[in-house]
């Protein structure tokens, strides 16, 4: 078994490095992240792993404060005739008195650095170069271990990072790895681990290892997410209400079915947070605007006639077919009503046994609200934008995700997938409905369908 690359994570106090670790980690709990000063008192770590197996450690540590009082300290302790290097000066300070008082959040900096097989260096690229920060270089410098300087909140309009660049480069770090624990980089994280593969060429089959498995898993989290997003939508648009024609169970109706598919909205925002590892009020679902409501005849729409007519032999089909020709010659019937009747004589005691509730209803004067078009574009607008958010947020990240309507011409403009048009016409394929049938093989055969087309660009 490959032994796990130590890590220790270092810099100045309140520069980001809890910040960095929680993106690192997926983790929104690790370490506490505060504008505070001297937030992270003593070491924490972390452990990374692929098929249960150990491939880095990442340890947090203290910010260094007094980097400059501790240079000149150092360099104080070589005794008359000596002239210790750097691991041995920093050795001889640990042993010392001074290390437990004065110095003790540098020393356990230094102690873990040591215990380490190298460094990353984090710099908040917003701060101007500052002697105390090329101390602090120069005392880490000290211990003999690789380092690798991460240029953290590189995505503010704030950030120095020429001058950084210039400043690493006169103290000989060439190689760096621009970061932001806010915003990562897509990239961000595989280029940290290849930057470090060149500086510890022993490790580098596992940190390979490591990006591979990365990647994996980003691809993983991103299907699983779109299939969340295709599950919402077939629940929402075979989602269906029956109501009399009175304004006020109208009026009822419709507001029912407004908060059912928003409750359903939500569940998916919380199964997206979940999924890749944030809080649960990291993002919320907004008003839907469901205006008021579709009123369907989607007992006539081709795809129940087909599936109607499949289950009784055609006679529902046909019948359906008959009595909208009675229609032209009855004027008393509206046109549902006479295909109705028609479809009642062609279908029999089949088509009542399965459908009998839902017939019975028109011939009533029942109609049936559904979700409008407009709804469930704005769904799929909401939640892919969501997505597009959480795949570029980072762990430390504090402020919720505002779920603002983007401009997606794909959802925007253009006919619905037609696995939307077809989930009209199965209302047990809806979670929202009573009697649901989750399981059904053409419902998962149209979650597929529409899962390929979430995964467009």
């Amino acid at each position: 078994m490959t032994k796990a690359l130590k890590l220790a994570v270092v810099g100045h106090t309140n520069v980001g490095k809890t910040s960095l670790l929680r993106t690192l980690t997926r983790d929104v709990g690790f370490g506490e992240v505060s504008h505070r000063p001297s937030t992270t008192r003593h070491v924490e770590g972390a452990r990374l792993s692929v098929d249960g197996e150990a491939l880095l450690e990442l340890y947090d540590t203290p910010g260094l404060e007094d980097a400059i009082a501790l240079l000149d300290y150092l360099e104080r302790l070589d005794r008359p005739g000596e002239r210790l290097d750097g691991p041995a000066r920093v050795g001889r300070f640990l042993d010392g008195s001074e290390a437990r008082q004065r110095f003790e959040q540098e020393a356990k900096v230094l102690r873990q650095l040591l215990a380490s097989d190298a460094g990353l260096y984090v710099i908040d690229a917003r701060e101007p170069v500052l002697a105390k920060y090329r101390d602090e270089l120069s005392v880490l410098a000290s211990c003999g271990k690789p380092l690798l300087p991460v240029l953290n909140f590189v995505s503010s309009a704030e950030q120095r990072e020429p001058q950084w660049r210039e400043a690493l480069a006169r103290l000989g770090l060439h190689a760096l790895v621009r970061f932001d624990s806010v915003a990562p980089p897509e990239d961000g994280e595989r280029r940290l681990y290849e930057s470090l593969a060149l500086l510890l060429e022993g490790s580098r089959p596992q940190l390979e290892r490591l990006v591979f498995d990365l990647e994996a898993q980003r691809l993983a989290r991103r299907q699983s997410a779109n299939r969340l997003i295709a599950e919402l939508l077939i629940d929402c648009a075979a989602c269906r209400r029956s109501v009399i024609s009175a304004v006020d169970a109208q009026t009822q109706a419709i507001g029912e079915l407004r908060q059912a598919v928003r409750q359903r909205e939500q569940r998916c925002v919380e199964a997206l947070l979940k999924l890749y590892g944030f809080r649960r009020g990291d993002a919320a679902a907004g008003d839907l605007p469901l205006l008021d409501g579709r009123w369907g005849d989607d007992l006539f729409n081709p795809e129940t006639l087909k599936q109607l007519g499949v289950k009784v032999g055609g006679g529902i089909a046909a019948g359906a077919a008959a009595g909208a020709g009675i229609d032209l010659l009855v004027g008393g019937l509206t046109l549902g009503a006479a295909a109705l009747a028609g479809a009642i004589a062609g279908g029999a005691l089949q088509t009542a046994r399965g459908y009998g509730g839902r017939l019975l209803g028109k011939l009533k004067g029942q109609r049936e609200l559904t979700v409008d078009d407009s709804v469930l574009r704005l769904l799929a607008l909401r939640q892919r934008q969501l997505l597009q958010a959480l795949e570029a947020r980072g762990h430390a990240a504090m402020d919720s995700i505002q779920m603002s309507l983007p401009a997606d011409t794909n959802w925007r403009e253009g006919k619905l997938p037609e696995a939307l048009h077809k989930a009209r016409a199965h209302p047990q394929w809806s979670s929202l409905n009573p009697q649901a049938r989750l399981s059904q093989p053409e419902r998962q055969e149209q979650i597929d369908l529409l899962l390929g087309r979430l995964t467009e660009p």
